[in-house]
C-alpha cells in the first residue's frame, strides 16, 4: 500500500516531464496530421493491434486471437518490433530462432502458429517489402503495437484499453501510463475494453461507451480474460491446477494484477517472483527461481508462468524438462455475445478491401 502511494507520488512530481513529453508526441501528430510527416499505404489489408499506453492491455492475445480466426481462409503473416531482442533489423522466424533472436511475443506467436509467417524488424516501412519478397503469397498482414508508429497506414486500427486504466481517466509519461493521445483514438474502426469483469452488466458497459464516446464509424467491444488449461513447458503435457497445490508464479509481465487474481480464486497457497516487463532471465535468475522452489516444504507443489515468460525461459531447457513447470495460457473471450460481430467487421474489412 505505501509503496503504490509513493509510486503515485512520485510520478505527480513528474508532470514538467510530462507536459513536455506531450508537446512532443502532439507536435508529432500534427506534422502526421498535416501531411509533413508522411504514411505509407500497402495494396494489402493491413490491421493494426496497439494502444494508447503502456503497459499490458492484451494486444499478444488478441493478435493471437485474429491469426487463430483468420489463418484457414487467408494466407497471414504478424509482423511485431521484437522488444528486448539482443537483434536489430528484419528477421523471419525459423526453427532456429529464440526469443533473444525475435522477442518473446514473436516467439510465442511462432511456437503456436508453425505454419504462419512471423517477422520483426524495427522499420515497419522497409519490414513490410521484406517479409513480402520473403512470402509472396501474403495476403494479410497483422501488425503488432503498431498504432503509434504512424509511417505505415493501416486499413484497420484496433485499439485496446485496460477497463481498469482506459485512457480517457490516464495522463501522460511519466505521469501517467499514455504514449500517445487521447485524440488518437480517432483512428481506429475498433476499441476493445479489455480485461473486464465477466459479469460486467449492460449499465455499466453503456456508461463507458458515453465516456469513450466513439466516432460514427467506430465499433466498441468488451472482452475479458480467460485462462485456459495449463500446459507444462516443455512436454506439453496438460495439468489441471489443484487447489491443496502449493505454486511459484514467475511473471516477468506489465501489469500481474489479474493473473494473481486467478490464482487467489483457485489456489490456497502462491508465491511470486515478479521481475520487469520482458525481463531477459539469467543464470543468477534461474537459481534464484531453484531454490525458492526447492525450499517450498509442500510436495504437492508447481511452478506456473506466462506464455510470455516461457518463452524468455526455454533457454534453460534441459533442466525445465524434470520439473514440475507449468504455462498458463491465456486469451480474450468477447462479452455480451459480440464476438462474432467483431469476427465479422474484420473479415468484411478485408473481403472489401479485395474488391476492385
Amino acid at each position: 500500500m505505501f509503496s503504490n502511494w509513493f509510486l503515485k507520488s512520485f510520478r505527480i512530481l513528474l508532470l514538467p516531464f510530462a507536459l513536455i513529453f506531450w508537446f512532443i508526441i502532439w507536435l508529432r501528430n500534427w506534422l502526421y496530421d498535416k501531411e509533413y510527416f508522411k504514411s505509407v499505404s500497402f495494396g494489402m489489408p493491413l490491421i493494426c493491434v496497439g494502444n494508447l499506453s503502456v503497459g499490458g492491455t492484451g494486444k499478444s492475445p488478441m493478435v493471437e486471437y485474429l491469426v487463430m480466426r483468420l489463418k484457414n481462409q487467408y494466407k497471414v503473416a504478424t509482423l511485431s518490433r521484437g522488444y528486448k531482442r539482443k537483434t536489430k533489423g528484419y528477421a523471419l522466424a525459423t526453427s532456429e530462432s529464440t526469443a533473444i533472436d525475435i522477442g518473446d511475443e514473436p516467439m510465442q506467436f511462432y511456437r503456436k502458429f508453425p505454419g504462419v509467417p512471423i517477422a520483426v524488424g524495427e522499420e515497419r516501412m522497409d519490414a513490410i517489402p521484406q517479409l513480402l519478397h520473403d512470402k509472396p503469397a501474403t495476403e494479410v498482414i497483422i501488425l503488432d503495437d503498431a498504432f503509434q508508429h504512424r509511417t505505415i497506414k493501416a486499413g484497420l486500427n484496433i485499439l485496446l484499453s485496460e477497463y481498469n486504466n482506459l485512457y480517457t481517466r490516464d495522463f501522460f509519461l511519466p505521469t501517467g501510463d499514455l504514449r500517445d493521445l487521447r485524440s488518437s483514438y480517432k483512428r481506429a474502426g475498433i476499441i476493445v475494453v479489455t480485461k473486464c469483469d465477466p459479469h460486467l452488466t449492460v449499465d455499466q458497459k453503456k456508461a463507458i461507451i458515453k465516456e469513450i464516446d466513439p466516432l460514427p464509424y467506430q465499433h466498441v467491444f468488451f472482452t475479458s480474460i480467460i485462462y485456459a488449461t495449463p500446459h507444462h513447458i516443455i512436454k506439453h503435457t496438460l495439468h489441471h491446477l489443484d487447489e491443496q497445490a502449493e505454486v511459484l508464479l514467475i511473471t516477468g509481465i506489465a501489469n500481474p494484477r489479474p493473473l494473481k487474481d486467478y490464482l487467489e480464486e483457485h489456489i490456497e497457497t502462491y508465491h511470486m517472483i515478479h521481475y520487469g516487463d520482458h525481463h531477459i532471465f539469467s543464470i543468477d535468475d534461474w537459481n534464484d527461481i531453484k531454490n525458492r522452489f526447492e525450499n517450498i516444504e509442500n510436495k504437492n507443489k508447481i511452478l506456473v508462468t506466462t506464455e510470455k515468460d516461457a518463452m524468455r525461459l526455454l533457454k534453460f531447457e534441459h533442466e525445465l524438462a524434470s520439473l514440475p513447470f507449468y504455462v498458463l495460457p491465456i486469451e480474450h473471450q468477447f462479452l455480451f455475445g459480440e464476438g462474432t460481430m467483431f469476427d465479422n467487421i474484420v473479415a468484411n474489412f478485408i473481403e472489401n478491401f479485395k474488391q476492385p
